[in-house]
């Protein structure tokens, strides 16, 4: 994904969704195994979500750009296991972008899209997906619109390194909208499951385009699991280049039911 994070930032909506979650704790899991999430890192998951389940990964970002900022309130990534190598994808994301007595707000153009399964783990070959996302012009605020169709696609990648560690990174690339060459795209994050509950990562990732200056990025973060189905995180970086984000903060949640399953 593009430097903006995936996310949150503390307000009296992330209060009453982070309620909504604590809510969801209760709920019992119909499968065996936790979630597998995209957030809060910048590094996609190679799993496919569970055939018949919903799952909603939402978060809110507090990002700062040179002498502005940028508010994602939230962002939200909707996926619906159709089988078991193949899920539907949706994204939203609500933004307000400040610089002094300047503020625009609106919806990033939706993005709809899925996630394959490629092949497993076997050896030296890491476990291969293929995820995919279209932009839509039609589906963004007036603020926010693009020209043109924004694709954007990405292979995810994992080793197993230990039964409680793990290496994941991502390459693709992304086009704006607005013409012209894509992004190409990179992530690299090792990620540690602290006892049954805790997990925390550290990365590094960028993107690069022709004639552009590169954009490069490190951060961290930690999640909490209520249960196989709910789970919240924490996350924050910094860009490690003048033109990239100069910090964020990110609090988020995810959860996940059935709703095709008898």
């Amino acid at each position: 994904m593009r430097m903006i994070s995936k996310a949150t930032g503390i307000t009296k909506k992330t209060f009453l969704l982070f309620s909504f979650v604590v809510l969801l704790q209760q709920t019992k899991g119909q499968q065996t195994g936790r979630m597998d999430t995209d957030r809060p890192d910048q590094t996609e998951s190679v799993s496919i979500t569970k055939k018949g389940y919903l799952q909603a990964e939402i978060g809110f970002n507090k990002e700062k750009y040179g002498t502005g900022f940028a508010w994602v309130h939230p962002t939200a990534l909707w996926k619906l296991g159709l089988n078991p190598r193949f899920e539907f994808r949706l994204i939203t994301e609500a933004n307000t972008l400040e610089n002094g007595a300047s503020k625009v707000s609106g919806l990033i153009p939706t993005q709809i899209g899925g996630k394959i399964a490629l092949w497993k783990e076997k050896g030296l070959r890491p476990q291969t997906s293929l995820i995919f996302h279209t932009g839509i012009p039609a589906l963004g605020s007036v603020n926010f619109k693009t020209p043109s169709l924004s694709p954007n696609f990405r292979f995810t990648l994992q080793h197993t390194l230990t039964d409680k560690i793990a290496l994941g990174y991502n390459l693709g690339a992304e086009w704006d909208g607005n013409g012209g060459s894509p992004e190409w795209i990179y992530t690299l994050a090792p990620g540690i499951n602290l006892g049954q509950s805790w997990y925390a990562y550290a990365e590094i990732f960028g993107s690069i385009r022709p004639l552009d200056t590169p954009l490069h990025g490190v951060d961290g973060g930690i999640a909490y699991y209520f249960n196989d189905n709910c789970k919240i995180d924490f996350s924050g970086g910094k860009g490690l280049t003048k033109e990239s984000v100069n910090y964020y903060v990110a609090l988020g949640f995810s959860f996940r039911i059935n709703v095709l399953n008898p």
